[in-house]
């Protein structure tokens, strides 16, 4: 059997990657945008399962390894929210997968209700939004209002949004460990393939949640 914190050696692995420490956006990496989301949920006082999606919610773009200077041209959105709930699907349930699903759903619901977040935007945020379909009209929003995870999307998107301080003091990933060792669903730790297996072209291929 394989112990809970061996089970996450994968996706541990991917947060000490070099795909970790390239820049997230114009003033922090990938990793330290993390922590600073996950941060933010906490003091928050957000539950668990919210904070570890805080977290992770970008792991999409590790796996991708996607990354596009702010220098170059965008020409394509990758998914990374659904490659990252469709990866995190294989340790965590879907209250921590569904938000990480929706995240990008939730900038684009964002600036079609809160006349003022468009401006409050990241550039790197800003360039990304019309790949992934712009503001959301008015059956877009009532689709995804009645989604069961709208509002955690709408909490980490704004969590999401913030985390973008360069030389913030914030706690180490290791930190989060207990928490998603908390949060693996039952039969996690059974499947003794987890422990070594690494995340693979079937994984980014795999980009639905489900």
């Amino acid at each position: 059997m394989t112990s809970p914190h061996s089970s996450l050696g994968p996706l541990l692995a991917l947060y000490h990657s070099p795909a970790a420490q390239r820049l997230y956006d114009e003033a922090v990496t990938e990793l330290h945008h993390a922590l600073q989301c996950a941060s933010l949920a906490n003091s928050a006082g957000a539950p668990p399962a919210l904070v570890a999606a805080a977290l992770l919610h970008d792991v999409g773009h590790l796996v991708l390894d996607d990354n596009v200077s702010l220098d170059e041209q965008l020409t394509a959105d990758a998914g990374h929210d659904r490659a990252g709930a469709g990866l995190l699907a294989r340790w965590f349930g879907p209250d921590v997968t569904e938000p990480v699903g929706l995240h990008v759903e939730a900038k684009r619901y964002l600036c079609a209700v809160d006349a003022g977040y468009h401006g409050r935007l990241s550039p790197a945020s800003v360039r990304s939004l019309t790949l992934q379909g712009g503001p959301m009209d008015a059956d877009e929003c009532a689709a995804f209002e009645a989604q069961p995870h709208h509002e955690a999307a709408v909490a980490l998107r704004r969590w999401d949004d913030a985390a973008k301080t360069a030389g913030l003091d914030v706690a180490p990933f290791e930190t989060y460990t207990d928490l998603l060792v908390g949060l693996l669903v039952a039969d996690t730790t059974d499947d003794t393939a987890r422990e070594s297996a690494p995340v693979t072209t079937e994984d980014r291929n795999n980009t639905e949640p489900e």
